[in-house]
C-alpha cells in the first residue's frame, strides 16, 4: 500500500536508502507525526514493528497500531521509554513549541544505541538567507505556512540542540542535493549558482536530513 505525504515531492524516495542503512528487522520503531502512515509503512517493510504517533488521526490510512498524542506535551513516556530501535520525525519538529524539548524526548523513546531521522526544512539555503536579506522572512516559514513555528539552524541545531537533549550527530544531508523544489524554476537556477560561488555546506536543498544517536548514559 502506498501512501503520499504531504511534503514535497520524492522525500520519502531520498529517505529510503538512509531508512534501510539503519533498519534493525525485527527491532522496534515509532514514527512521530505520522501522518498518513507512509514512513510507518516503509519501515515495517524494513521488518520494524512499528508504532505511529499523531496529533490527528482523521489521515492516517496505515493497517497498524496508532497513538493518538499531542508531540507538545513535554513527557512522551506513555509512548514507552528506551525501547525504541528506531525513533522517525519527517517534517514535524517545525511545527513544535520547543524543538529541544521534543529532542529530548526523542533521546527517551531511543534504547542504548537506537538512532532517530529527522527532517525540517532547510533555513539555511540560500533562497532563504536571501529572501530574509530583502523581506525579513524566512522561506517556508512565512504566513503561507503557518504551521511552521519553529525554524531549524544547522548551526545551532549541532552546536546546542543537541548537546542539550543527549544527542549527537550521525549523519547530514540535503533534499535534493544539488538544487530545489521549493520556489519558482526561473529562481532555482540563479541560486544554484549563488550557492556555488558563497562558502557554506547548507546553501543548496530544501530540506535538512538529520541522522542521530543517543549519548550514554
Amino acid at each position: 500500500m502506498l501512501l503520499e505525504g504531504r511534503m514535497i515531492s520524492g522525500l520519502h524516495d531520498f529517505l529510503d536508502p538512509v531508512l534501510k542503512r539503519y533498519a534493525i528487522p525485527g527491532g522496534r520503531a515509532i514514527d512521530l507525526g505520522t501522518g498518513s502512515g507512509a514512513i510507518a509503512l516503509r519501515l515495517r517493510d524494513l521488518g520494524h514493528k512499528v508504532t505511529a504517533v499523531d496529533l490527528n488521526g482523521e489521515r492516517y490510512r496505515a493497517d497498524m497500531p496508532f497513538i493518538q498524542m499531542n508531540l507538545n506535551h513535554p513527557d512522551l513516556s506513555p509512548l514507552e521509554n528506551g525501547v525504541f530501535d528506531f525513533v522517525t520525525a519527517v517534517e514535524v519538529i517545525e511545527h513544535l513549541e520547543s524543538p529541544t524539548a521534543f529532542l529530548r524526548s526523542i533521546r527517551s523513546l531511543c534504547k542504548p544505541g537506537g538512532m532517530a531521522l529527522i527532517t525540517t526544512p532547510n533555513i539555511d539555503n540560500a533562497p532563504s538567507r536571501f529572501r530574509f536579506l530583502l523581506t525579513g522572512k524566512l522561506h517556508m516559514m512565512d504566513e503561507k505556512v503557518p504551521n511552521h513555528i519553529s525554524p531549524i539552524f544547522y548551526d545551532l541545531f549541532i552546536r546546542q540542540y543537541l548537546p542539550r537533549a543527549g544527542l549527537k550527530l550521525v549523519e547530514h544531508s540535503c533534499y535534493p542535493k544539488n538544487g530545489y523544489k521549493v520556489g519558482r524554476p526561473f529562481y532555482s537556477w540563479m541560486f544554484h549558482i549563488l550557492a556555488r560561488l558563497i562558502p557554506g555546506k547548507t546553501l543548496l536543498g530544501d530540506v535538512h536530513v538529520f541522522v542521530l544517536t543517543r549519548i550514554n548514559p
